[in-house]
């Protein structure tokens, strides 16, 4: 069966790269990160902060700024004081579960299979 060039053709004006739509929403270093620990249970601020070892508060807000405007996690405030905030996926947040799952699990075969190449690198050097 022939495809035909239209079909191949991202460089048309009205082509979309769903892939690149993608990581418009969860790219960068954090985004998919925050997504994963959400797909486990709601959490606040400081519960994130402490597993997203490295992030600034001020990147972490705005991380978590952009995910709730993109309509992938809900920022649910309570009246209280202190105020208590918390962070839970949307239902399109929870759509992304099994793409982040098989990130996961790729990014742990490529992490073993390359610190398995270089400790074999080590010991015939």
């Amino acid at each position: 069966m022939a495809i035909e060039n239209s079909e191949l053709s991202p460089c048309q004006p009205d082509y979309l790269c769903g892939v690149a739509v993608a990581l418009s929403l969860i790219g960068g270093k954090w985004k998919g990160v925050i997504l994963w620990h959400l797909t486990f249970k709601t959490l606040r601020f400081s519960q994130l902060r402490r597993r997203l070892q490295g992030v600034t508060q001020k990147m972490l807000t705005q991380q978590l700024r952009e995910l709730e405007k993109d309509g992938l996690i809900h920022r649910e405030v309570y009246a209280e004081v202190p105020p208590k905030v918390e962070y839970s996926l949307t239902e399109r947040g929870a759509s992304l579960q099994p793409m982040l799952q098989q990130l996961c699990d790729w990014g742990r075969n490529y992490h073993n299979n390359h610190a398995a190449r270089n400790d074999n690198e080590k010991k015939a050097g």
